[in-house]
């Protein structure tokens, strides 16, 4: 099976902004979904504006928009309005994330497609949901990140307030709306029935803080920040050696047995204090001090070339440089030229999903602002709905 064959057939309309809803909607597009996505005449998606710009074109948007075509409708206009719900009439899905209210205020919520599109699978991305008493507030990943105390278990144990380096409150949101998205256009399929999707970049970042979030249920504390240690593992970590850092994770008793012996410290393994998982993590302050003054004598790649002999799970402190050259990533075709519209090619990390084995290659580039008006906007009508 092909991936870019799995949803072959279903229409989708995105009206979207920057991450989390344009990253659904090229996931369900890299799956074969015909995403028309609407934008402003003025400029269109913000995220057109980002650098780095190549001639013109971003390639920060290229990353997240390829598979697509654009059209351009000012929802403000009465004419485009009714344009963009004559779309909406004869899709399978609707995506949009602006904030609770603006689509309805536009005629263009679930309640108002719903009566032209019974079966419409609607869905709605916003910062901290459709409702409730801080459904008003705008978010974006950085205020996501501190109000879901995703901060306050990131960075080292005395520093300040960081954010993660990659947003993940946005593209968590874009994933479960994406799994989401499918799963209810299955039941839709079935029934005839559609819905309206409410996801929040709050409950996304809770959703995927299970660990955490068990953490203060089952034993009424915080979680706290331990830089890149673990709560209940060790060695778990990033270890300091000569020039440099390691990450190394031995996350049971068997595997703390060989890092033992690749150290040359049998002895280690009958340590009161390292005879259990529990037990290294409780004590693990005083095993990173007896590491790292091991891991001293050599570079990195001495001690990654020894646990790997030895099946310890561990890795380089890799910069993207690194890991986008890397012989796995090569492997997997994970990175592919993509052509933009202004005639240049650049690269990006295609689908990560593999179907039979194979990687999909990508079918088309991201559109340039309003290329696909004539192609889409000739074939409706904006002289009424009828029935």
């Amino acid at each position: 099976m092909k991936q870019e064959a799995t949803l072959q057939g279903v229409k989708v309309i995105e009206i979207c902004n920057v991450a989390a809803g344009p990253f659904c909607s090229m996931l369900l597009a890299d799956m074969g979904a015909d995403v028309i996505k609407i934008e402003h005449p003025d400029g269109g998606d913000t995220l057109r504006s980002w650098p780095p710009i190549s001639d013109g074109y971003s390639e920060n948007f290229a990353s997240l928009n390829r598979n697509k075509k654009s059209v351009t409708l000012n929802l403000k206009n009465p004419t485009d309005v009714q344009a963009a719900r004559q779309l909406m009439r004869s899709a399978d899905i609707v995506l949009e994330n602006n904030r609770p209210g603006v689509m309805d205020r536009l005629g263009l919520g679930y309640a108002d497609i719903r009566q032209l599109n019974p079966q419409i699978v609607y869905c709605s991305i916003s910062a901290y949901g459709q409702s409730g008493p801080r459904s008003q507030e705008g978010g974006f990943d950085l205020t996501v990140q501190a109000m879901s105390g995703l901060m306050s278990v990131t960075g080292e144990a005395d520093g300040p307030p960081v954010k993660c380096g990659v947003p993940v409150c946005d593209f968590s949101a874009g994933l479960y709306a994406a799994f989401s998205i499918v799963s209810a256009l299955r039941m839709a399929e079935r029934n005839g029935e559609g819905t309206h999707i409410d996801i929040s970049m709050l409950g996304a970042t809770l959703g995927i803080a299970a660990l955490q979030t068990s953490e203060y249920f089952g034993s009424g504390n915080n979680p706290r920040k331990l830089g890149s240690a673990h709560p209940r593992n060790a060695p778990y970590q990033v270890f300091r050696c000569r020039q440099g850092y390691f990450g190394m994770a031995a996350g049971n008793n068997s595997l703390w047995k060989s890092v033992c012996q690749v150290v040359g410290r049998p002895e280690l393994f009958d340590d009161e204090r390292f005879t259990s998982t529990s037990l290294r993590a409780q004590h693990q302050q005083a095993l990173l001090e007896i590491m790292e003054s091991i891991f001293a004598s050599e570079d990195a790649q001495y001690w990654l070339e020894q646990f790997r002999a030895a099946g310890v799970p561990c890795a380089p402190i890799n910069q993207y440089s690194d890991v986008l050259a890397d012989e796995q990533v090569a492997h997997m075709n994970w990175v592919q030229n993509i052509p933009l519209p202004n005639g240049l090619t650049a690269r990006t990390f295609a689908s990560p999903i593999r179907f039979d084995g194979q990687t999909s290659r990508i079918a088309v580039g991201p559109p340039a602002l309003g290329e696909h008006n004539d192609e889409i906007l000739s074939t409706i009508t904006t002289q009424g709905e009828g029935a």
